[in-house]
């Protein structure tokens, strides 16, 4: 839980670098509470609370995307290439899925920063 929180702490900061875990931890943490309003949707008959909680996390999952990217050398705009119909979804959660680098113009390698 605490990457999730530590992510709405850095809510719209764009700069540095998001390790892996970071952000798949998010994600699963989303995607658990997206479940539940979806959930509750249904029982509801509504879709207000899932459209509600994707609305209130866009701009933090925006940003720890971006910060991603960065881990990997890549700008935050390449989160763009989900435009593209059927190839850009798994083309940009390869780019997610890749290594950290060494020191890069987005910041130190948070790798070696934290052992």
């Amino acid at each position: 839980m605490d990457y999730f929180t530590s992510a709405l702490k850095k809510f719209a900061d764009f700069n540095g670098r998001a390790r892996r875990k970071e952000y798949w931890m998010f994600m699963l943490y989303y995607l658990i509470f997206l479940f539940g309003f979806a959930v509750i949707d249904v029982i509801a008959d509504t879709s207000f609370f899932t459209q509600l909680f994707s609305l209130a996390l866009l701009v933090p999952t925006l940003s720890i995307g971006a910060r991603r990217l960065h881990d990997t050398s890549r700008s935050g705009w390449w989160q763009l290439i989900c435009i593209i119909p059927f190839i850009g979804v798994p083309i940009l959660v390869v780019l997610f899925l890749l290594d950290s680098h060494d020191a890069n113009d987005y910041g130190m390698n948070p790798k070696a920063i934290e052992d």
